[in-house]
């Protein structure tokens, strides 16, 4: 009995820290569950594959193949008969020569193909899978970058709109204590029924904000278990504070550097531009000769089960393509337009690149100045409340008055929770765009609650 009572006082605790999610620990579900994150790692596993797939260019092809014929054909029976090292005197005779009887022949065989020389198509071929898996290794980066970003940015929106819920509560509940005030002083005959009409109406009003805040609250989580790859109804309680980040001072020219030499996308532009370069080489190298090493070996009888006889060749194969129609000079002069554009996008790449990393700075900068200015507000909104609301109580101030500075508070408050949760995603947006983003940045620095 004792034991039960335990369990069912302590399943509830048990299940409500489960709930518990930090700003770090949803980052780090984001990165385990997020289904691009899958997509991506399985592209990473194509592109090994197909670089394994280019380097069996190197290495020898082997074939083996069994097979069976019957025919009365006289050049078939004569050679089949050659090369099953059955070939006697009598089929020399002029009548079996011209009308030979059917004859069967079972082939095994083995071959080898090597190339020895195939002017670099096959180092090109392996150069330009391994740029391809560089290039899928970094979108692969950019995209848990991207997950790490949205999900940060989605734990802030839900946690903003909790703070702003508990802010329209907190309103509500001062609207209501004015809505009786200014009962009681009605009721002293110092005021009229109007002053009690304004007052409900401005409850009304926050009311209704709460009940949007409130609304805001679940599409928020919804959101935040999208980005975190959980099913959308699941429920979290949140434990990061939204305070301000305080971060070591940073220059804009050092944020570019980073963005030029980290940044994924600046890595994929500068892998884009060496494979059509590669590609370029590789339709120069058209116009080189070819040349294959071939070997079999054949064992040939009249019966499956039979020893025949066998056969083996060697043979080099040399070809050189003369003319084609200026196919492949087609082919070098759209290699080298690719490559043009290629170093186009890269330079067009690098400037946007740059210009992303000047706004999230900018961003931030603005975010942190306006922080201090909303939290000066909202001390001098709640001081202008605390002062208003005793010269109403004693008659000295209008009911305007009252109802001014009680929306003064509630968009001070509003502002300054606005202007953390901005300054907190544009220090992601930053890391972001500079390409430092991870699980260990300091934008995913938390505090308890």
């Amino acid at each position: 009995m004792n034991k039960l009572l335990r369990t069912l006082i302590l399943w509830p605790l048990a299940c409500s820290a489960q709930d518990a999610l930090s700003l770090k620990d949803a980052v780090r579900v984001a990165l385990d569950k997020n289904k691009s994150v899958e997509s991506s790692a399985a592209a990473g596993k194509t592109a090994t594959s197909r670089v394994t797939e280019a380097r069996a260019g190197f290495l020898p092809k082997v074939d083996y193949s069994e097979s069976w014929t019957r025919s009365d054909n006289p050049v078939f029976v004569f050679s089949s008969l050659l090369t099953q090292h059955q070939f006697g005197a009598q089929n020399f005779q002029i009548d079996p020569l011209n009308r030979p009887d059917f004859l069967n022949n079972f082939q095994s065989r083995i071959s080898v193909e090597q190339s020895l020389y195939d002017g670099g198509a096959t180092k090109h071929k392996v150069r330009s899978a391994e740029l391809a898996k560089d290039m899928t290794g970094e979108e692969g980066r950019r995209t848990q970058m991207e997950v790490i970003a949205g999900a940060i940015r989605c734990y802030y929106d839900a946690l903003l709109s909790e703070e702003q819920l508990k802010a329209a509560t907190q309103a509500v509940r001062s609207a209501q204590a004015d809505l009786d005030r200014a009962q009681t002083i009605r009721a002293a005959g110092m005021s009229t029924d109007a002053d009690v009409l304004s007052i409900r109406v401005h409850l009304a009003g926050v009311e209704e904000q709460r009940i949007r805040r409130a609304a805001d609250v679940d599409v928020a989580g919804a959101a935040l278990n999208d980005a975190l790859g959980l099913p959308l109804d699941t429920a979290h309680t949140l434990t990061s504070m939204l305070t301000p980040l305080k971060l070591p001072a940073q220059t804009l020219a050092d944020q570019e550097k980073s963005a030029l030499s980290e940044r994924p996308e600046a890595r994929e532009l500068g892998f884009a531009t060496s494979l059509a370069a590669n590609d370029a080489a590789a339709a120069r190298g058209n116009l080189l000769p070819k040349v294959d090493l071939h070997g079999a070996f054949e064992a040939d009888r009249q019966h499956f089960y039979d020893r025949g006889g066998g056969n083996w060749l060697v043979s080099i194969d040399l070809r050189w393509n003369l003319f084609n129609g200026f196919g492949d000079k087609a082919r070098i002069e759209e290699s080298q337009s690719a490559l043009h554009a290629s170093e186009a996008n890269r330079d067009h790449g690098v400037s946007a690149i740059r210009l992303q990393v000047r706004r999230a700075f900018a961003d931030l900068h603005a975010a942190e100045q306006r922080i201090d200015a909303a939290a000066a507000s909202v001390l001098d909104a709640e001081e202008s409340l605390r002062i208003t609301q005793n010269r109403y109580a004693n008659g000295y101030s209008t009911v305007t008055d009252l109802l001014r500075t009680e929306t003064a508070v509630l968009e001070a408050k509003t502002r300054h929770l606005a202007a953390i949760h901005d300054q907190r995603v544009a220090a992601v947006m930053l890391d972001l765009a500079s390409g430092t983003l991870s699980v260990d940045s300091e934008v995913v620095s938390e505090g308890a609650r």
